[in-house]
């Protein structure tokens, strides 16, 4: 089952004028978004920069893979060259992560939970400090979650990379956002590089982490909803289908909007 063909031309001015649009409304200047060196944060920033308003790109290492550090600044390098609405900058929350983490309590050093809780702890100093960015410049926080990430197996951190005013990729799957950045330039070190959410300190890949790549997990998406069950695959497909229904059950806490208790109007008077 392959992905659908899409132009990417014309969705490149589709979130352009999206996004444009959206400031405008919002009386903001323009767009604060956090660089990677990913594919995903690639191509939000560069739809950003298309709109011609302010665009802030930040590089908040923490403990980063010198491999990520460097794709992340050819990026950056490739966007100030093309884009003079384009700037950069740097918070360096290495230091500010290890000062937390000597604070908080650890008793089992070597417990997946904790390496997770920890994983998940620098994603949100990331989003505190783009918000902290956002509001000196008044301007939004661009998330670059993809569709699979977002509404599939949930793989992002809430209130951290989850943590944004405005999604402008969230209706592409990880082929599409690969073609978009095909069709946007994007460095091929970026286009070609194994995802990485970057957020353990070491080279393990998005893939290592969901026990499947993104191309099997589109494929799982669409038999999902065309009905199919884990019953009618085998094999390698049956694998990575029950991998997407158990992620995607377990994580629509962050899926779906958050909870809220209604209260009935008799129970108040």
């Amino acid at each position: 089952m392959k992905t659908p063909i899409f132009n990417a031309e014309a969705v490149a001015q589709h979130i352009t004028l999206w996004l444009k649009n959206y400031a405008e409304s919002a009386g903001v200047k323009g767009f604060v978004i956090g660089i990677s060196g990913g594919i995903d944060s690639a191509v939000t920033s560069t739809l950003c920069a298309l709109t011609g308003l302010p665009t802030l790109c930040i590089e908040m290492p923490i403990h980063q893979a010198e491999s990520q550090v460097a794709r992340g600044r050819e990026h950056l390098a490739f966007l100030q060259a093309k884009f003079s609405n384009v700037r950069t900058n740097k918070a360096d929350l290495t230091e500010t992560f290890d000062v937390l983490q000597k604070a908080l309590p650890q008793e089992d050093q070597d417990s997946d939970t904790l390496r997770l809780t920890l994983a998940n702890t620098r994603a949100r100093l990331r989003m505190t400090t783009l918000y902290y960015f956002a509001g000196m410049e008044r301007a939004l926080v661009a998330g670059t979650g993809n569709k699979i990430e977002d509404f599939g197996v949930g793989f992002f951190t809430k209130y951290g990379d989850g943590g944004v005013d405005l999604s402008p990729i969230a209706d592409l799957l990880k082929s599409e956002v690969r073609a978009l950045g095909l069709y946007l330039k994007v460095p091929s070190s970026i286009i070609d590089a194994k995802p990485t959410d970057g957020l353990f300190g070491d080279d393990r890949s998005d893939e290592d982490q969901l026990g499947a790549n993104y191309d099997e997990l589109e494929k799982a998406m669409f038999a999902q909803e065309q009905g199919v069950t884990a019953a009618d695959l085998s094999g390698r497909e049956r694998e990575v289908f029950e991998i997407y229904t158990r992620l995607n059950r377990i994580n629509q806490h962050k899926i779906n909007p958050i909870p809220v208790c209604i209260i009935p109007q008799n129970l108040k008077k």
